[in-house]
C-alpha cells in the first residue's frame, strides 16, 4: 500500500510539474478535466448523482399519487450535465480572456467579469433543469449540484489565474503547492513527533493542535525561503518576505480547513474515499482537498504582494 501510494504521488508530481510549467492551453484543458472528473466526484458524494436506487415522491398537484424514478448507476444526469457543461464553458471563456489580453500577468481584468457572468449563468441553468424536470430531482440535489461547481470548477481555476495572470506567474504559482502540500508534510511530521492535544477529534482523531502549529509555521518558512532563493533571485518580482510569511501562514491555515471540510462531506455521507482514480490516494478530492481552498487565498494575497 505504502509503496503504491509512493509511485502514485511521485506520478502526481511530473505531471504538475509538467503541466504547469508548459502553462497556456495544456495547463487549461488539464485543469479543465480535473475539474470536470472532482465536480462528479462531489455530486456523487453530496447525494446528486443517486445511484442504483428508487426514491418516492408525493404532492397534492400529482393527485397524491406516488411517482418513482429510478437512477440507473454509471448515469450523468440532468444537474450534473449541466454543471459540467458550466465547467468546460467556464475555462474556455477564462483562456480566451486571458489569451486575449496577452497572458503572462498582461491584465487580469477580463477575468473578473467572466468569473461573475458563468456563475450566474450556472445558477440559472441549474434553476432552468429544476422547473423543467420537476419534481424529478430535489431541491437539496440542485444546491448540491451549484456548491460543487463553485467548490470544484471554480476554486481549481485560481491555479491557471495564478500561473498565467500574473507577471512571472511561472514562479509565483508554486507557491499554491507549498502552501497545502507542504504545510501538510511540517503537520505531519510535527504531529507524529510531538503532537498531544487533539485538534478535532471527532473529525479527524489523528491531527493535532500542535501539528497544526507546525504547519503553519513549517508553510511560512518554506514560503520566505522559495521567495528568497527563488523568486526574488531568478524573476524580477521583488516579494517582501515578512508580508511572504504572513501569507504563508494564512494559506496553511485555511487549506487545513480545506482538508477537514473535505473530510467532513466523506463522514457526512459515510463514505471512506471519493473515488478510486489515483492508487494509494482515492479521487481527486482525495488529493487536493487542501490545494482548492489554498489556490484563492494565495490569489488574492499575491494580487497585494505584486
Amino acid at each position: 500500500m505504502f509503496r503504491t501510494r509512493l509511485l502514485s504521488g511521485i506520478l502526481l508530481v511530473i505531471i504538475a510539474l509538467a503541466t504547469i510549467m508548459s502553462g497556456g492551453r495544456v495547463l487549461a484543458v488539464v485543469l479543465c478535466l480535473v475539474s470536470l472528473i472532482a465536480y462528479k466526484e462531489l455530486t456523487k458524494a453530496c447525494g446528486v448523482s443517486v445511484q442504483g436506487t428508487e426514491r418516492q415522491l408525493k404532492d397534492r398537484t400529482l393527485g397524491n399519487t406516488a411517482v418513482w424514478f429510478t437512477h440507473k448507476a454509471g448515469r450523468v444526469n440532468a444537474p450534473e450535465a449541466v454543471g459540467m457543461v458550466m465547467t468546460v464553458l467556464y475555462y474556455g471563456l477564462l483562456y480566451a480572456a486571458l489569451y486575449q489580453s496577452g497572458g503572462q500577468g498582461e491584465g487580469l481584468s477580463p477575468v473578473y467579469p467572466v468569473i461573475m457572468i458563468v456563475v450566474v449563468m450556472a445558477m440559472i441553468a441549474f434553476l432552468f433543469t429544476y422547473v423543467f424536470t420537476f419534481p424529478r430531482y430535489k431541491a437539496s440535489q440542485i444546491m448540491a449540484s451549484m456548491f460543487a461547481f463553485l467548490y470544484a470548477p471554480v476554486m481549481l481555476s485560481f491555479i491557471y489565474l495564478t500561473r498565467e495572470g500574473f507577471p512571472h506567474g511561472n514562479y509565483l504559482v508554486w507557491f499554491i503547492f507549498l502552501c497545502s502540500w507542504g504545510s501538510d508534510t511540517c503537520a505531519y511530521a510535527v504531529g507524529v513527533l510531538i503532537g498531544k492535544h487533539k485538534m478535532t477529534p471527532r473529525l479527524s482523531p489523528k491531527k493535532s493542535i500542535e501539528g497544526a502549529v507546525g504547519g503553519v509555521a513549517g508553510a511560512a518558512l518554506l514560503f520566505v525561503l522559495y521567495a528568497y532563493f527563488a523568486v526574488n533571485r531568478f524573476s524580477a518580482a521583488a516579494l517582501s518576505l515578512p508580508l511572504v510569511a504572513v501569507l504563508g501562514a494564512a494559506g496553511a491555515g485555511v487549506s487545513m480547513i480545506g482538508d477537514l471540510a473535505a473530510s467532513a462531506i466523506k463522514r457526512d455521507q459515510g463514505i471512506k474515499d471519493y473515488g478510486k482514480l489515483i492508487p494509494g490516494h482515492g479521487g481527486i478530492m482525495d488529493r487536493f482537498d487542501s490545494v482548492i481552498i489554498a489556490a484563492p487565498l494565495i490569489f488574492i494575497g499575491l494580487m497585494f504582494l505584486t
